[in-house]
């Protein structure tokens, strides 16, 4: 009895492992207890505070549970964990959520950090504390009395928060040093284990692949560079790396923008004078091939809104610039009817906004055109509707209207024609799903108006597209839109007569005369008679005007009202005392 207690083991719900046999040893599963708690208690959305909460509960409840006091309410007695204590994990635990909450605080401050620069130091302090009870544990983790496992995830951790430590002070060589102790032995644990446990290790290691390599340019590495851009664009390189790639990338091309003094649109070359604006056109050709390269729809979207925010940056900087060149010129004689380099340059920047948002629509609608066709996999979840589409092509139509506005290009007459030729394109996808929010509802007669429209529409385009051979090389084709709209109005007709036919669509009472196979009339719910009945018209009741009452005349009253007035003052006291009544 007494052996088969000694070899007793229990698990609790976050992956402690207790364990007292003599050839196994306590086990913790640090990695998965700290990624559940994270995911549990605020960091999902990013909410230090609240896991750092967490955290410190976690801590209290361990301490009330061993029966593990630093004192009383009166006076702090601080209290060492050693390694002839540990006859359970949840002593292990405890130092490890003491550097978690170490952490998280580290964490809370850096976001603060932004605006609060004092608060740097904080977060070191916070960070190294972190790093030392880390080191606490891998020493306790030394003991015999503790499994293999333990140890290396342990090592693991310490490497990985000396990392973070190092990072932040920008002790690249350190930082390095220390990320890939940590890569090496999360991938050997990886190897080691089962597909469901190596799955945590693998994650761990492409969170720090981004350091690695940020650590690996700092050091002198100019080929690290084209590894974080990569990361970047594929979406890796969260959390801390994120604002730390994003500088770097900037400060990159700031450093080639030096070079670059002007840029060629439309037949015109125009000086590019304003820093933000060269930046910002020397990256735009590596954006737009990350887009075209992406291998997701969640990735291009956030290429998408990354190059539209910078681009939205880059024009405020040249309409700032574009006022203070007015208010100076109000004092000279500017050439009349010519726009200024400043000002086509802003025209540019414009297009190009214009022109990424119609990119991401169009992208989005493709998108959501492959699920509309694809059956629902879940009938209470909510799929895309034609409306969404809708929706989309109405803010691309209005981005195309602002493109034909654009200052400098009202005489370029090619300009003009594409986007008039862009437009008839998207008109007709437009009205393409107006048509089949239609047929949702069972209009078939407006569902076959618009069909015919788009059907104009893309031989308009078809016709205008023969002199402008290159301008629907970006667009969609509009041959299956016409081939598909032909499919359509064939079914769409073919239920047009069977919506006619269709039992459902009036009670039987009304088409006794026709024959037709009707299972609902043995179903719970027959449509025998209309019920409630429709109303029917009926007669008003009739108002009666008086109108001969204008040319009546009344016999006059004299007699009687004289006769009323004959009393006197005798008819008034007997009227007082009731003597006349």
């Amino acid at each position: 009895m007494a052996t088969d207690k000694q070899n007793e083991v229990k698990v609790s719900p976050l992956g402690e492992k207790k364990e007292n046999s003599s050839d196994g040893g306590l086990g913790l599963e640090i990695l998965q207890i700290i990624k559940e708690s994270q995911q549990q208690h605020g960091l999902r959305h990013g909410d230090y505070q609240r896991y750092r909460g967490y955290c410190s509960r976690r801590l209290r409840r361990l301490r009330k549970t061993l029966g593990f006091k630093m004192g009383n309410r009166h006076k702090f007695i601080g209290k060492k964990i050693t390694a002839e204590m540990l006859s359970d994990s949840r002593y292990l635990l405890m130092v490890l959520m003491e550097a978690e909450r170490a952490w998280s605080y580290a964490m809370q401050l850096k976001q603060e950090a932004n605006t609060e620069p004092r608060k740097r130091f904080h977060l070191l302090s916070r960070l190294r504390k972190a790093a030392k009870h880390s080191e606490k544990l891998e020493k306790l983790c030394e003991s015999p009395r503790v499994d293999a496992k333990t140890k290396l995830e342990a090592q693991a951790y310490t490497a990985y928060l000396t990392g973070m430590v190092e990072f932040e002070l920008q002790e690249w060589k350190r930082a390095m040093e220390a990320f890939n102790k940590c890569k090496t032995i999360y991938e050997k644990l990886a190897s080691a284990f089962t597909e469901e446990v190596a799955v945590l290790y693998r994650q761990r290691v492409e969170e720090i692949s981004p350091n690695i390599r940020y650590c690996a340019y700092n050091i002198g590495d100019q080929n690290a560079i084209n590894d974080l851009m990569q990361m970047r664009l594929t979406g890796g390189g969260g959390g801390m790396m994120a604002e730390k790639l994003e500088a770097l990338i900037t400060q990159a091309r700031t450093k080639q923008a030096a070079t670059m003094s002007e840029v060629e649109w439309r037949g015109r070359t125009v000086p590019v004078k304003i820093d933000k604006a060269r930046v910002f056109l020397l990256g735009l050709a590596d954006n737009e091939a990350a887009v075209a390269q992406a291998s997701n729809e969640d990735t291009k979207e956030h290429l998408y809104e990354t190059l539209m925010a910078e681009c939205r940056d880059t024009i405020q900087a040249v309409r700032e610039e574009l006022k203070s060149e007015k208010q100076r010129e109000r004092s000279s004689d500017p050439e009349s009817g010519k726009v200024s380099n400043l000002q086509y340059l802003h025209s540019y920047l414009t297009y190009i906004k214009l022109c990424t948002l119609v990119k991401r629509n169009e992208s989005m609608a493709h998108t959501l055109h492959g699920k509309l066709k694809e059956p629902a996999a879940d009938e209470n979840k909510r799929g895309p509707r034609p409306q969404d589409l809708i929706r989309l092509y109405d803010i691309i139509l209005q981005s195309l209207a602002e493109l034909s506005t654009l200052q400098g290009l009202e005489d370029d007459h090619t300009f003009q024609k594409e986007v008039s030729l862009k437009t008839l394109v998207y008109k007709a996808y437009r009205c393409f799903f107006i048509a089949q929010s239609y047929v949702l509802v069972k209009k078939w007669s407006e569902a076959l108006v618009l069909y015919e429209r788009v059907l104009k529409y893309a031989k308009e385009v078809q016709s205008k597209a023969k002199t402008l051979n290159n301008s629907l090389k970006d667009l969609p084709d509009v041959q299956e839109l016409i081939a598909e709209v032909s499919a359509e109005k064939y079914s769409l007709q073919a239920a047009a007569i069977l919506g006619e036919r269709r039992s459902g669509s009036s009670p039987l009472c009304n088409r006794l005369d026709t024959f037709c196979l009707d299972p609902t009339l043995v179903g719970k719910k027959p449509s025998l008679v209309p019920f409630p009945p429709e109303f029917q018209p009926i007669p008003c009741k009739p108002l009666f005007f008086d109108l001969a009452l204008n040319h009546v005349a009344f016999p006059p009253l004299d007699e009687k009202v004289e006769q009323k007035g004959k009393g006197g003052l005798t008819g008034y006291i007997k009227g007082i005392f009731g003597f006349g009544s």
